[in-house]
């Protein structure tokens, strides 16, 4: 009943949201520029590689269904929309296949390529240079797009099979299933090597990737059971390693965060999930509708497991969430099957090398970090590595020098984990480089440590007693459209993550300002966390907090950001997302809360006021304690049954002696 009068306000607020939607529908045909750095990735790990010639050998037909030429040095089996791939339910997948030209077609170690959301198979540029390098590699198109049933003349082509052969966002069940059910079909075929098989790919394929990883030997069967990944003919196949880029482990916080993750602690198992988050409205918005148009969604109603429209309309009505059945059934369908952190862990995952942007606000850094912590706490003997940058989704910026260090990590972690190449080494630790303003300015690093708490030995704190006060109302709306991903991917010339504004003071939000960086400044090398008293009245509260570095010249540069969903009052951790940023000299950091981010996040149904006290804020840096400017860390403030991540120390860093 609440869920129906709820939709009733929506339809009568449909005319002030109308040029809003309007023009994200119109922008669904470039969904693509969301992250795409297939051409990227294709371009740059072929700079890196030098092609080797061959002796042509007859030429394989994959599947008994691909036709096969040669290309780019290389074999390229490419199917079309009449030489498809039935999956395990008989849904047909468009999909292309590289094969090495240098060596004989068998045994191959494989490596799978996913796109992105609303994209398609990549393409030769892509998968060749690794096939130059000795690696058979297979990319479909995910089941609902492309020629997987996308796209009209593919449904036409098939109108029976693809009669429910509609997205089911990266559902392990399905998408998931599909790669490890056609990579079982080349191992029959005898070109792949069972246990030599490794996964990549970005944002949507990097959920892919991370799913593969964890269930490494074992698939999930249509009921959500586990069972022994087996080719169809029955041989035991396994991950061998993943590599996954920009993607998610909990996808109801990706796109509903409720602000629990700490990058310190171990995240439970409800900590993402209770209470309800707050939607990232913008970009999910856009997500939505570019994959709608470029895809093809289950009509509204014909199946509860995958019925997109109406997960959508569920989260974009709004609040109230607590109570709501169907919020509850959208938020355990997600949990169960889209998402790597909630399926089963009584086994170790492959070695994983996850990538993630600094400034990714839709799969940030909180995204590895929280399976990072996990893993290394019940596998400690599991390789898993991070690397961070300036990259993915908007704000990222994308930079091809960056990428192309990338690309050479990626390079080593299959060469050591698939391939098993003699003299091979693969990235250790963490690894990450800075972001800059401009994007001219190259980015700053790498920088690496052993694990992530050793990349930000020191800590710049500030400490303020006074309350402030802010409500649902407060902000300037033209400084949160400024800043919004959305609006920064279609500014003209916009360097995406130079989210900048004037540092006027904003009405009716909480301002906290430290002193300006001295010396050589100081290095953000991770999650700022703040510490403090809350009270709150009224309905549905919500916090946006950010992190800015104001310049002597008053304009201030969006260093990091977080949405938080207040389940009580009294002591709270706030941590916005992790980042990477130089404050330089004279600059000055300023944390600011807010009671709206709109349009990047939904605002409130409800109307509230809140009121911070007792702030305590820790910026993790790079530098060494001076006892100065850049203290010992303070001992971890953890929450009532919360876990410490490994590495962490519960007694924080040495004390700076006196005088």
């Amino acid at each position: 009943m609440r869920r129906a009068f709820a939709r009733e306000q929506l339809v009568e607020n449909q005319g002030a949201r109308e040029d809003y939607s309007l023009t994200v529908t119109k922008r669904a045909d470039s969904a693509a520029r969301v992250v795409n750095f297939a051409l990227i990735f294709g371009l740059a790990i072929a700079a890196l590689i030098h092609a080797r010639s061959a002796a042509a050998a007859a030429l394989p037909e994959p599947f008994g269904v691909i036709p096969c030429q040669p290309a780019m040095k290389v074999v390229f089996c490419e199917g079309n929309v009449n030489a498809r791939v039935a999956s395990f339910d008989g849904t047909p997948i468009d999909l292309n296949v590289t094969l090495p030209a240098h060596q004989k077609l068998t045994n191959l170690p494989l490596i799978v390529v996913s796109h992105g959301y609303g994209g398609s198979k990549v393409d030769l540029s892509t998968t060749a240079p690794l096939a130059q390098i000795g690696y058979a590699t297979l990319a479909i198109s995910a089941r609902g797009f492309g020629d997987s049933c996308g796209s009209v003349i593919s449904q036409q082509a098939a109108p029976d099979a693809c009669a429910q052969g509609w997205v089911r966002l990266d559902d392990m069940r399905y998408e998931i299933r599909d790669v490890q059910y056609l990579a079982g079909l080349l191992v029959d075929q005898g070109i792949v090597d069972p246990k030599r098989i490794g996964f990549t790919g970005e944002s949507y394929g990097g959920g892919v990737s991370i799913a593969a990883a964890v269930l490494k030997d074992r698939i999930m069967d249509t009921d959500g059971t586990l069972e022994p990944w087996t080719s169809p003919k029955g041989t035991p196949m396994r991950t061998a390693a993943a590599v996954p880029i920009v993607g998610w482990s909990d996808l109801v916080y990706a796109l509903v965060p409720n602000g629990n993750t700490l990058d310190y602690t171990i995240t439970g198992p409800t900590d993402d999930l209770t209470p309800y988050g707050v939607m990232k409205q913008s970009l999910v918005t856009y997500l939505y509708q570019s994959g709608q148009s470029s895809g093809f969604y289950a009509p509204p109603g014909a199946d509860p497991e995958a019925d997109l429209t109406t997960w959508y309309n569920t989260i974009d009505v709004g609040e109230p969430y607590e109570g709501d059945s169907e919020v509850a059934a959208l938020e355990t369908e997600i949990a169960s099957h889209h998402s790597a952190y909630y399926v089963d862990d009584s086994e170790a995952p492959a070695p994983m090398l996850l990538a993630n942007g600094w400034t990714d606000d839709l799969f940030p850094a909180d995204e590895a970090l929280r399976f990072y912590n996990r893993t290394r706490a019940l596998y400690p003997a599991t390789p898993i590595s991070l690397m961070f940058f300036d990259f993915g989704h908007p704000r990222g910026q994308n930079k091809s020098a960056d990428i192309t260090k990338l690309l050479l990590r990626l390079e080593a972690w299959f060469d050591f984990y698939v391939k098993g190449a003699k003299g091979a080494a693969a990235p250790k630790g963490v690894e990450v480089l800075t972001q800059t303003c401009p994007a001219s300015v190259p980015s700053g690093g790498p920088f690496s440590a052993a694990n992530w708490v050793a990349l930000h030995p020191g800590e710049v704190r500030f400490e303020q007693s006074g309350p402030q006060t802010f409500t649902s109302a407060g902000g300037d709306p033209s400084i949160a459209a400024a800043i919004d991903p959305i609006n920064l991917l279609n500014a003209p010339n916009s360097p995406l993550s130079c989210a900048q504004t004037d540092s006027a003071e904003e009405s009716n939000t909480a301002n906290w300002l430290l002193p300006a960086a001295s010396g050589k400044g100081y290095t953000l090398m991770g999650a700022p966390t703040a510490i403090f008293d809350l009270a709150f009245t009224g309905d549905f509260p919500e916090i946006a907090a950010r992190l800015w570095d104001v310049a002597p010249t008053g304009m201030q540069t969006l260093v990091a950001r977080t949405i938080y969903r207040p389940a009580s009052q009294g002591s709270t951790i706030l941590q916005l997302h992790p980042g990477g940023w130089l404050f330089h000299e004279g600059h000055v950091a300023k944390l600011q809360m807010l009671g709206q981010d709109s349009p990047y996040a939904r605002a409130s149904n409800g109307t509230f006021s809140i009121t911070v006290s007792n702030l305590d804020l820790r910026l993790p840096v790079h530098e060494k304690p001076d006892c100065k400017q850049v203290m010992p860390p303070a001992p971890p403030v953890v929450p009532a049954g919360a876990t410490l991540a490994p590495d962490v120390n519960p007694a924080g860093g040495k004390v700076c002696k006196k005088g």
